[in-house]
């Protein structure tokens, strides 16, 4: 039970540890970075080498996800059932849903915009509309990142309350 609950306990802070970093890091730095290194170019790579993190991130939520499923199932199976049993599963569940969405749909569609675009969409007039679908699928991946550190979150309280 303890290597289960370790295992699961590691998954979270995993998925939830690269968010934070991921926001809170990773993102301002890199373009902060490449911007100040280099004033033409560096916004594109920057956008470029965190795209590229935060596709490769959506297969370490994928994997964390199913170890937390797996885990918080076997222990329900080998011993006493978890408190909450079946709002953390869900809760799991629609976290999953969530980076599952975002990693296919949302990122699928930003690839596209910016494929269509050719340059930085921040290059566009304000109103055109590819520059418009763009920030609409950038707001809406931070926002399913959020949902997912809230669930995430509720999870851990959960595990500091047993």
């Amino acid at each position: 039970m303890l290597a289960l609950r370790s295992a699961y306990l590691l998954a979270l802070m995993i998925w939830l540890g690269g968010i934070a970093v991921l926001g809170g890091l990773v993102a301002p730095t890199t373009f902060a970075v490449l911007q100040e290194g280099m004033p033409e170019a560096g916004r594109a790579l920057a956008g470029d080498v965190f795209g590229t993190v935060v596709a490769r991130f959506h297969y370490v939520e994928y994997a964390a996800g199913g170890v937390l499923m797996v885990t918080l199932a076997a222990m329900a199976l080998l011993g006493p059932r978890p408190a909450g049993f079946a709002a953390r599963i869900s809760i799991i569940a629609i976290m999953l849903a969530v980076a599952v969405y975002s990693g296919v749909v949302v990122l699928g569609g930003i690839d596209a915009v910016q494929l269509e675009i050719g340059t930085l969409p921040s290059r566009l007039a304000a109103d055109d509309v590819r520059r418009l679908d763009f920030d609409a699928l950038h707001r809406l991946s931070e926002r399913l990142m959020l949902v997912d550190m809230v669930g995430a979150l509720a999870l851990l309280y959960w595990e500091a309350r047993e």
